[in-house]
Parts: C-alpha cells; sequence; structure tokens
C-alpha cells in the first residue's frame, strides 16, 4: 500500500479520519443519512457568507466538471448567450460544454498567464447587447493563475448579467463572499479545498435564479433544478448518491472548522505556497507565473532545462513520498506542485530536499 501525499489539486491528501468515515455502509433513503446531506448544503452556505432565504445549495452526482455542466446546461435558456472569459484549460472544457450543448456563446480568451481584462469584458458587454450570462474560472489550475473575481462580479452586476464562477479550486481555501459579490452560481467539488474525496460537485446558487431554470436542462441526470427540487424537501437526492464520499465530506466540513475555517485554511495553503516558491527559485527553477497572480492552490514551474526528464524526476519524487502533477500548457513544457489538502509546510520542506537531491545528480 502507497504511502505518498498528493501535490496536486484534488484528489488530494487526506485525513485519516475523513477517510476512516468511508468504512460505514450507509443507506440513501435512511432519514439520519438525508440529515447529512442537509447538514452539508446548510454549512456550505455559510462557507459562502450567503444567508439562506437568499441562496440554496445542490449537490450533484460525479466530478467537478459534472457540476460544471449541470450548471451551464440547466441555467443558460435557448434565449441566452454567455460571454467565457477564459484563460487556461478549464476554461476551455466550459467552452467545449457549451459546443457540445448548443449553448449560444462568446468567447474572450486571454493568455494562460494573464488575467482576464476587465475592460474587454466590459467592451463585450457594451457591444453586444444580448449577452446574458458571463462565465469564468476563479482560479485556473491549469497554471494556479487567480483571475480578478471581484471585479468581474461587479461588471456582471452593473450590466445585469448573470454570473456563473468555476470555484472548483478555490471555494474552502480562499475566502469568498457570494452574497456580497452578488454571484448567481458558484460551483465547486468535494474533492478540493474543503479536503474530501471525489464524488461529487455542488453549486451554490441564487435561490430566485435557480427557480427560474425549471424546464432549462438538456439532460435527465443533470437537471441542476430537478434535483434541487427533489433534495430541499428533506436531503433525498433523486438518484443514488456516493453515500460514503457524502460521509466523508460531512467530517472535512468539521474539521475545516477546527482548523480555524477558511481564512485559517487559507493562510496555512499560502504559507505552502510561498515556501515552495522561494526554495523552488533557490534550486533554479522558474515559476510560470508572476508572484501577482499566483493562487495559493498549485504552483507551476517552467523545466529547469530543454532536456529535463520530467518522467525520470516525476519517478524520483513519487518513489520518496510525493506526487507531483503534470503541466497542462502547450506552448511550454511544466510540471505542477499542488499547495492543498493536508499538507503543511514541513510537507514542502521535505518535498523540496528531495527535489535538491535530484537536481544534484543525487538520482544516478
Amino acid at each position: 500500500m502507497n504511502t505518498y501525499k498528493l501535490l496536486t489539486p484534488g484528489p488530494l491528501t487526506t485525513t485519516e479520519t475523513v477517510k476512516a468515515e468511508m468504512l460505514v455502509d450507509r443507506c440513501t433513503w435512511d432519514d439520519d443519512y438525508k440529515s447529512v446531506t442537509q447538514k452539508i448544503r446548510r454549512e456550505l452556505l455559510a462557507l459562502g457568507a450567503v444567508k439562506e432565504d437568499a441562496y440554496t445549495s445542490v449537490l450533484m452526482q460525479g466530478s467537478g466538471s459534472f457540476g460544471v455542466e449541470a450548471a451551464l446546461t440547466s441555467v443558460i435558456g435557448k434565449d441566452g448567450k454567455c460571454l467565457f472569459a477564459i484563460n487556461g484549460e478549464y476554461g476551455r472544457r466550459m467552452v467545449t460544454i457549451a459546443q457540445y450543448a448548443g449553448l449560444n456563446h462568446l468567447v474572450y480568451a486571454a493568455a494562460f498567464d494573464e488575467i482576464p481584462s476587465v475592460a474587454v469584458i466590459k467592451d463585450y458587454l457594451e457591444k453586444d447587447g444580448d449577452i446574458t450570462h458571463i462565465a469564468m474560472v476563479h482560479c485556473e489550475t491549469t497554471t494556479g493563475i487567480l483571475n480578478p473575481l471581484d471585479d468581474v462580479a461587479a461588471i456582471a452586476k452593473q450590466y445585469g448579467k448573470i454570473f456563473i464562477v468555476d470555484a472548483m479550486s478555490s471555494f474552502g481555501g480562499i475566502p469568498i463572499n457570494i452574497g456580497a459579490l452578488g454571484v448567481d452560481f458558484l460551483i465547486s467539488s468535494a474533492n478540493k479545498c474543503i479536503q474530501g474525496v471525489p464524488g461529487f460537485s455542488f453549486i451554490i446558487a441564487r435561490t430566485d435564479e435557480l427557480e427560474k431554470c425549471r424546464g432549462i436542462a438538456r439532460s435527465l441526470s443533470l437537471d441542476l433544478y430537478d434535483q434541487w427540487a427533489a433534495m430541499r424537501k428533506d436531503g433525498k437526492w433523486r438518484f443514488t448518491s456516493p453515500t460514503h464520499v457524502v460521509a466523508a465530506f460531512a467530517k472535512a466540513l468539521d474539521e475545516l472548522e477546527a482548523e480555524g475555517g477558511i481564512r485559517a485554511r487559507y493562510e496555512r495553503y499560502k504559507a505552502n505556497n510561498a515556501l515552495l516558491r522561494k526554495k523552488m527559485k533557490d534550486m533554479g527553477f522558474t515559476a510560470y507565473l508572476e508572484e501577482k497572480v499566483q493562487s495559493p492552490i498549485i504552483t507551476t514551474f517552467l523545466f529547469p532545462a530543454p532536456d529535463f526528464n520530467f518522467p525520470g524526476f516525476y519517478g524520483y519524487v513519487k518513489n520518496r513520498g510525493f506526487v507531483l502533477y503534470p503541466g497542462k500548457l502547450t506552448e511550454v513544457d511544466t510540471f505542477r506542485v499542488g499547495n492543498i489538502g493536508e499538507i503543511y509546510q514541513d510537507d514542502i520542506e521535505k518535498l523540496c530536499a528531495v527535489i535538491k537531491d535530484y537536481m544534484e545528480g543525487k538520482n544516478k
């Protein structure tokens, strides 16, 4: 049995106590289990700093991409038109979903190392009055760049547009006041900063906007409105839910609170990131992103040389207890190191010692 730590953006390293919750079998129809679902739904709203009468939450089977597809295809109607502001592969995935579903849309694509320009977004809105929705990834885990959520939310509110945010890799690890920002739909998943395991996604939605979504969905299984209509009654999922994952997530929520909440977790992740960037720089690695746009979630590094043997490097590090993340960039060779999960500065110190040994030729 492996004992390595995942330095990835999810799935990530979880606590033994979160894993232990999955050792018990649960019935989807049981009132105790349904109460767990309702507890999760309430606590997600609290984490998003929203009031229960103004917002609601919906859990959806499947990975984060299932949640994104459920939101896009259940929220954007036939008369809608969405502007996608993208700068990475996960933004591109949103566009691909729109293409598959036949959603009317526009794409504003910034460079992978640049945040979308608010001025450009505003220009799109000025020139095209048919745009009804704006969609953006908050933390684009292709690179680790942190996009300007506050600024884009303000523009969406100013122009009266529905704002859909993929906060897959940021919610729970970066403070987000959904209510103050006026975000209409925010999507994340169980296996990211709340430090659960893979198996379901969730959407925090303005209740009045979700109520308008009845009959819009292009899919039975991914119908966000119908999932909400069933779940809000007593916590029963429409179709079989990932019971073990749900129980683990409930425990992960408890542990997030015990750590001190999102702010405390953010500070831990930020400290991990700062230490990693410094030590990697000392070893000759260049970060792909400028520090001012770097999130505390995952850090991208350029290969130190054109002939850098990444498979060998990856294997060396893995054999010593850490799993890294290959790059997803199309133009330059990179790899990524996740700063989230049950990871602390001591882990970053140990990782960097392993990397230093490799770079000094001790792998020979």
